[in-house]
């Protein structure tokens, strides 16, 4: 008897459906990853629920690929394709690239993956501290071209934005140096929970109460050298290229121009350098050294069978990330 596995297929809006699915096998150069915890990609869930591309040209195609949008993974490996010599089965991995949203995906219990694709991951951390590798991946790749304009070490830091992002920024400034930082998000709750996690020298701030005294605009002396935003918002950036004496650097998802002015001309502005494993074995290596830590970037845990609800907390900004357990009963 053919061996199966729970799955979820999204569909528009809030529909989706739990589905038996025939267990893949893994090719050449691939590996089959039991799936422990996967977490939501808000930008992605939540575009998908109102069929909103993720950026220009893009659009949502249902149906929609099975175990799709989840990429956010860890598990253990259940078997290794031909010429796959550096994973083992039952080895503890995480999956730090993201696939590509035209195959199957992470909400399931197993998903095959490229093996090139999963790094090993402590095996001491629990599974929804590892789940978010990826995303402690893109934020790394930010972080490694920040060290290398030496942008960190020794500066006043600001963060823009304490959602998954910037929790992980937050926790990646300190562990590069920052002589401080200061990390700005609306949401009262956010800044209680960025707060709680105890870092010596951040401090939490209402943009809104960033008043022009502690905060100047420039030519004045500014409060902070180096900002990075992990919003995208044109406001968002706006602002900090306004209040940065020395760097931006640009990771929240772009989806309109920003105006570099005049009075930026002394500023450097960074763009985002892309993926790497470099990045990724960066993050894993704080999170191994106790300086990153990704379980309060996971504010809910649930069965696949919840993923509208769990979604739904997402989008009543009652939650920070979903950590869906595939083999959890509803």
């Amino acid at each position: 008897m053919e061996a199966t596995m729970k799955a979820i297929r999204v569909g528009p809006g809030r529909e989706f459906q739990v589905l038996a699915a025939p267990v893949p096998a893994p090719g050449p150069g691939e590996a089959l990853l039991r799936i422990e915890a996967v977490t939501t990609c808000p930008q992605w869930d939540l575009h998908l629920r109102h069929d909103e591309p993720m950026f220009v040209g893009h659009r949502f195609v249902h149906p929609y690929p099975l175990g799709q949008p989840g990429h956010e993974a860890t598990g253990t490996i259940a078997a290794v394709g031909e010429g796959v010599a550096d994973l083992q089965v039952g080895q503890r991995v995480s999956a730090w690239r993201d696939a590509g949203h035209g195959r199957d995906g992470c909400y399931a219990q197993y998903v095959v993956h490229r093996a090139e694709n999963l790094l090993a991951v402590p095996e001491t951390l629990s599974w929804e501290a590892t789940a978010s590798v990826e995303l402690a991946m893109c934020v790394g790749a930010a972080f490694l071209r920040l060290r290398q304009m030496g942008a960190v070490a020794g500066r006043r830091v600001g963060v823009m934005g304490l959602g998954p992002a910037g929790l992980i920024a937050v926790q990646m400034a300190c562990a590069e140096g920052a002589q401080s930082v200061t990390a700005f998000d609306p949401l009262p709750q956010r800044r209680e929970h960025a707060a709680a996690l105890g870092l010596a020298g951040v401090v939490t701030v209402d943009p809104a109460a960033a008043d022009a005294e502690r905060f100047p605009v420039r030519p004045s002396r500014p409060a902070l050298e180096t900002i990075v935003d992990c919003v995208g918002l044109k406001a968002s950036v706006e602002w900090a290229m306004d209040r940065a004496s020395d760097t931006v650097q640009l990771f929240g998802v772009q989806r309109e121009d920003y105006a570099f002015g005049v009075r930026h001309y002394t500023l450097r502005l960074s763009g985002y350098p892309g993926h790497s494993r470099e990045a990724a074995e960066y993050a894993v290596g704080l999170m191994a050294a106790g300086k990153l830590d990704l379980t309060p970037l996971v504010t809910h845990q649930l069965p696949l069978e919840r993923y509208a609800e769990g979604i739904d907390l997402l989008e009543q900004r009652q939650a920070i990330k979903i950590c869906f357990r595939p083999w959890w009963e509803a």
